[in-house]
């Protein structure tokens, strides 16, 4: 399980494979200057955090191995982004394209 740090106060654990897919949608937000809600649970309660290129974010990860990306995951997390405006987690779905 790797770390989501945020602002070095909050540190929520997520599965490696989850924080890749995260960590590729968030940067690609902060490249693009956007600021977004996000929502995850942390030690069984929902929180959100307001994520903008100014804020202070880590990904840390507990393999020495970054995992395959699904681009199908991807897809689905910026849209529900995109969509309500709030990034959550949601289910990977099958890959459309393949892993890389």
């Amino acid at each position: 399980m790797g770390m989501f740090i945020y602002d070095t106060r909050l540190e929520i654990e997520l599965d490696d494979r989850l924080l890749a897919h995260l960590q590729i949608v968030i940067v690609d937000k902060f490249r693009r200057n956007e600021r977004f809600a996000m929502s995850l649970l942390h030690e069984g309660r929902a929180i959100t955090l307001w994520m903008s290129p100014q804020s202070r974010v880590q990904f840390v990860y507990a393999g020495n191995r970054r995992p395959s990306i699904n681009p199908a995951w991807l897809d689905a997390l910026s849209e529900v982004a995109g969509m309500s405006g709030v990034l959550r987690t949601v289910q990977e779905p099958s890959s459309r394209h393949g892993s890389t």
